[in-house]
């Protein structure tokens, strides 16, 4: 049978929208205007089979015998169910309240709880009990944390590196006004170190807050590479929610600039009804052109498709 992601979709509001920005016809991929009235129902290439077997109980059940959240769960990931079916899981720490109001992201937003300082340990476990060798790690972010939540990063690597020997990928919030704790998460020396674009310039305080800054994504990405070139780096967009072609194309070229390595484009999907809409459906072939595109960017690894997310199958993307 197959399962819907999601139910009907919202009209948008597309009245704050440039609609002067066009994409240039010569380039490889096919033309992206900048606003796209999208369609009531989901096309036919956003529904999927539902996953067989008991995986998915067991990494469920797992999950909550170790008190511990994924983002999965939180962000509503329509990945969810194919991920725990394989015994895999992108484990969220720092609690699952954030600080920012981010309009696309359904992680619960307010005032966070105390750290618990034994999930480090907890995180290192459930990683051992999957058979992982390769564990994602996120979080919610934390402005209220002295040092944006760095240091609980840099304990929760060393646990799961220390228990399992397993490859370590972070994704991470800005530490926008916490330099020394992100510094502290790349003393760790995660094999991957992912930071999200999520959108283009134009649509950035919109789509992630008042409080974010492109050019800031752009100097932590760059930072990684100086104060450890070994570590690889990773960022994302999510598309469909009215950028250019033109602008899209722009972002890859910046994250070049700063050599990010690996490169992960994917569908926005609107979680409910009090997040952004959908602005516009892309369909795989257009994923695909824009992978090739990227390939020849320089990207060393990209996933392109209406399904990728940040950490789906990120061990695949890591493996060289």
């Amino acid at each position: 049978m197959q399962l819907p992601i999601l139910n009907v979709i919202p009209q948008p509001d597309l009245s704050s929208s440039d609609s002067s920005q066009q994409g240039d016809d010569s380039l490889a991929c096919g033309s992206v205007p900048a606003l796209f009235e999208p369609s009531r129902r989901l096309p036919p290439w956003l529904r999927r089979e539902v996953p067989k077997g008991n995986a998915n109980h067991f990494t469920s059940g797992l999950l909550s015998e170790l008190r511990l959240e994924t983002v999965c769960e939180n962000a509503k990931c329509p990945n969810r169910m194919e991920c725990y079916s394989q015994k895999t899981a992108t484990f969220m720490i720092l609690g699952n309240v954030c600080t920012r109001p981010c309009g696309f992201c359904a992680v619960s937003r307010g005032k966070p709880e105390a750290l618990e300082l034994d999930e480090p340990e907890r995180v290192a476990e459930a990683a051992l009990r999957l058979g992982l060798r390769h564990v994602v790690i996120t979080s919610v972010t934390r402005d209220d944390l002295p040092d944006g939540g760095g240091e609980h990063f840099y304990q929760c690597v060393i646990a799961v590196r220390n228990k399992t020997g397993a490859a370590v990928e972070v994704l991470t919030p800005d530490f926008i006004r916490h330099k020394h704790g992100l510094d502290r998460v790349i003393d760790a020396a995660p094999e991957v170190f992912n930071h999200n674009m999520e959108t283009v310039p134009r649509l950035y305080r919109k789509v992630r807050g008042p409080k974010s800054e492109y050019r800031w994504t752009l100097e932590l990405l760059k930072h990684i590479k100086t104060r450890n070139d070994k570590i690889k780096t990773k960022s994302g967009l999510m598309l469909g929610l009215g950028e250019t072609r033109d602008e899209l194309l722009e972002c890859l070229a910046d994250l070049r600039t700063v050599e990010c390595d690996f490169l992960t484009l994917g569908q926005y999907l609107q979680p409910g009804p009090k997040y952004l809409p959908v602005v516009r459906y892309v369909p795989p072939e257009e994923f695909e052109e824009l992978r090739l595109i990227a390939k020849s960017m320089g990207f060393k690894k990209v996933a392109s498709g209406p399904f990728v997310r940040s950490s789906y199958h990120a061990r695949d993307m890591a493996d060289d």
